[in-house]
């Protein structure tokens, strides 16, 4: 992905992907996009929560919510082509399904904002609906 690419994700993407996230997650958790590290990396998404305090919450695993979001950079161009804006709404529309499918292969439990690493990647994301 070239960096024109990647600046597109991040300036006319990723903030509607960051928006649906944090609606569907609630207002308990911080959505954050995070710019990537160098020219051509595409920018992630970090879903993370406050730290626990003893007694705040029933905790699943040890761990307070850190998890990042990467897509895939083919996955990335493809949205970019034509058709693009209607795929991407028909994967926000599926989002709360795809977030539950996450949370079960990577122990990451939202409700009681915990996961079982310190930090946890959801990498190579696509955007099938």
């Amino acid at each position: 992905m070239n960096r024109e690419q990647a600046l597109s994700f991040e300036t006319e993407w990723m903030p509607r992907i960051a928006e649906r996230i944090a609606r569907e997650l609630g207002r308990a958790l911080q959505v954050e996009i995070v710019p990537g590290d160098y020219p051509h990396q595409p920018t992630r998404l970090r879903v993370s929560a406050a730290p626990h305090h003893d007694g705040e919450r029933a905790r699943r695993y040890p761990f307070d919510l850190n998890v990042y979001l990467t897509w895939d950079d083919d996955e990335i161009e493809r949205l970019l082509r034509p058709g693009g804006d209607a795929r991407l709404q028909r994967y926000l529309d599926a989002l709360a399904r795809k977030l539950d499918a996450w949370e079960g292969a990577r122990e990451v439990d939202i409700a009681t904002r915990s996961q079982s690493e310190p930090s946890v990647l959801l990498g190579g994301l696509d955007f099938e609906a």
